[in-house]
């Protein structure tokens, strides 16, 4: 019945889930784009605009979003979105907001695609970001490095692969060029099944590479400026296109802050190397810094671990928990103690060298 729904990933497990809904006349259905209140869906009658206001509670983490599969109205104008089923993921980062607000940027999502720019210097920093999320959302990730081809030394593109490989374990790196075509089609067997999430910052090449991977110029696309390689916000809405060789790719805008939101265990996947150093750790909850028998500071002291990845590994996990802290007490209380204590530390050696000078 719902079979043209299939390209769009509707499956067995989706059609129990919609089954209380159907005596109420509902249809199912899958959100294109999400604007303003409004949603296109898509619905085995074709596409249709509805109203989400009957689902749009105070929580910003249960508001409809692009890749939701919705229940919504057979017919009326205006159309209502009832309700959406279940999310099997959620792709969130945390938002400017002092509440400690959660943004779902996509749902139900298979794969997130991590664009990243070969225009300008690469940052290892914000690839672990965006994969600490991408990991926690339940996805997995795939890291693009776009504008291959500006890279014409292929030394120095493998160097900048490696890279990005030895910062990402267990996941996938593609150097890819729209223009040329160059990685495509390992791209394309890689989404070619369920549900992808382009993401990057504006100008890494996510609307021309969903252009490529769609086979038209259904994206508008927009230069980015030479003298930063940032882009112009091309792409001002989440939408979800589907693939000709199978899949839907959800394609977003530019991303110029990737806050972490309740990422632990995605943070933990991103370094694990750290987290598996930190079990032969002397003490269990041993910082990394100046502790007797710490096996991480050992390793960076070896040379086995960067100590940019241990610093990156730190400053992501004190903003996790600062993130979680502001709706914690108990949490909040536990930083506190820990920032007086490595206070006084620091004033403790401070007057031990101050003795030691007078």
């Amino acid at each position: 019945m719902y079979s043209a729904l299939t390209p769009y990933g509707w499956d067995d497990d989706w059609a129990d889930a919609f089954a209380p809904y159907a005596p109420e006349g509902l249809l199912p259905g899958r959100v294109v784009r999400v604007d303003r209140g409004q949603c296109d869906v898509v619905t085995a009658d074709g596409a249709v605009r509805a109203d989400t206001a009957f689902v749009t509670p105070h929580d910003p983490m249960r508001v409809v979003c692009t890749g939701d599969w919705v229940a919504v109205e057979a017919g009326g104008n205006p159309r209502y979105v009832r309700a959406y089923l279940p999310r099997r993921t959620a792709f969130v980062r945390s938002t400017s907001s002092k509440r400690s607000d959660g943004q779902i940027l996509a749902a139900n999502v298979d794969h997130a695609v991590v664009a990243v720019s070969l225009a300008v210097e690469l940052d290892l920093g914000r690839v672990e970001r965006f994969l600490a999320l991408a990991w926690e959302s339940g996805a997995q990730p795939v890291v693009v490095l776009t504008k291959a081809d500006l890279v014409t030394d292929p030394v120095t593109l493998a160097h900048l692969v490696q890279d990005v490989e030895n910062t990402a374990p267990g996941v996938p790196v593609v150097a890819a060029s729209a223009h040329c075509g160059d990685g495509l089609d390992i791209l394309r067997a890689l989404v070619g099944a369920g549900t992808s999430v382009l993401l990057g910052q504006s100008g890494a090449g996510k609307s021309t590479l969903a252009n490529a991977l769609i086979g038209e110029d259904v994206m508008d696309v927009r230069a980015a400026r030479d003298v930063d390689g940032k882009g112009r916000h091309t792409t001002t809405t989440r939408n979800l296109l589907a693939l000709p060789g199978g899949g839907v790719l959800i394609d977003t805008p530019g991303l110029r802050g990737v806050g972490l939101y309740d990422a632990e265990s995605g943070v933990g996947q991103v370094f694990a190397e750290i987290e598996e150093l930190a079990e032969r750790c002397r003490f269990h909850d041993c910082a990394h810094e100046s502790e007797p028998g710490c096996a991480v500071r050992a390793a960076v002291d070896g040379g086995q671990l960067p100590v940019r990845r241990l610093e990156s590994y730190r400053k992501l996990i004190r903003e996790n928990q600062w993130i979680v802290a502001k709706t914690d007490a108990r949490l909040r209380a536990e930083i506190r103690r820990d920032w007086k204590r490595k206070g006084a530390e620091g004033r403790a050696a401070m007057q031990a060298k101050q003795g030691r000078w007078a």
